[in-house]
């Protein structure tokens, strides 16, 4: 079960990266707020079927909203900056949620990083500082969207890991799709004046976003994560930043210069040593509980 776990988490991170391409394509439309709305809903029906009437108490739905609302805004800067930036810098930079997190425990909940974790934020800075220049150092607006969009995905991660627990994951999920879908096309309809020009082309995108990053990977993610440590599932999801460079070079023809590659190293390095305590705990564990077996195992 923990080896399918983990491979399951893969497929998560493979379809994550691979859905950075397709917003890439939408963001060429100028759509920011309708393609997410589109693309939420398109979630959100999916998996509504599913829900098999569970109970979901009135408690949850504030959490569900703020949630959601928290979904809306990392989005919005994740598609507004792909109007400028490639799917491979979108995908590094998008990475450094799991480095801001112990950010935001601090910010928020008071919780203070160690001092490995400030490190890791460093390295993964300094890395995004280069993975924008393209060669020349300089931050270009795009990724400096996608860097703001990054602090509120780290929030999202802990926001669900304090309170989404506590309810039915699938049912938290769908509530959040719903509330982000509503959000952007509200805000759509606000500040957007925009018409589809390539429809078929924006429509691929949307229905791949929907049904294989966040419907598949969402149900995935909340049902893989119940089976392997967070260290485990954590490292394996930052491959995403991976898998959208593999495929923003293979789709789109996008390259990542010496410099960017040397920024995307550095941001790859410190999300590994900002999980490497928890990797090394669990480590630990895993080898006493294996002495214990053989113990067991060798006394009659």
């Amino acid at each position: 079960m923990r080896l399918r776990a983990d491979l399951t988490l893969l497929l998560v991170a493979f379809l994550w990266g691979g859905a950075f391409v397709a917003q890439r394509v939408a963001g060429q439309s100028g759509s920011v707020y309708f393609f997410n709305a589109a693309r939420f809903a398109l979630a959100f029906l999916l998996l509504l079927p599913f829900l098999r009437r569970r109970s979901f108490p009135v408690a949850a739905w504030p959490w569900v909203a703020l949630a959601g609302s928290v979904l809306f805004i990392a989005t919005a800067f994740q598609q507004a900056g792909m109007k400028t930036t490639t799917a491979a810098n979108a995908g590094f930079i998008t990475s450094l949620y799991v480095v801001l997190v112990p950010l935001v425990l601090f910010l928020f909940w008071r919780e203070s990083p160690s001092p490995l974790t400030l490190w890791a934020l460093g390295m993964a800075l300094t890395g995004a500082y280069l993975l924008s220049g393209s060669g020349k150092f300089e931050l270009h607006w795009g990724d400096f969207l996608e860097l703001i969009g990054a602090f509120f995905w780290a929030f999202h991660v802990v926001l669900l890991g304090k309170v989404a627990s506590r309810y039915d994951a699938l049912s938290f999920s769908v509530g959040q799709l719903l509330v982000s879908a509503l959000w952007n096309a509200l805000a759509g309809l606000l500040w957007e004046h925009w018409m589809v020009t390539a429809v078929w082309t924006w429509l691929g995108a949307v229905a791949y976003t929907a049904v294989f990053s966040l419907a598949m990977g969402y149900t995935l993610q909340i049902w893989a994560q119940r089976h392997t440590p967070p260290s485990d599932a954590a490292l394996i999801l930052s491959l995403e930043s991976v898998f959208a460079a593999i495929s923003g070079w293979i789709v789109l023809g996008e390259r990542l210069t010496p410099v960017q590659v040397l920024g995307a190293g550095l941001i790859f390095l410190a999300v590994l040593v900002s999980q490497w305590p928890m990797l090394q705990m669990h480590l630990t564990l895993t080898k006493h509980t294996a002495e214990e077996q053989y113990d067991v195992a060798r006394d009659p």
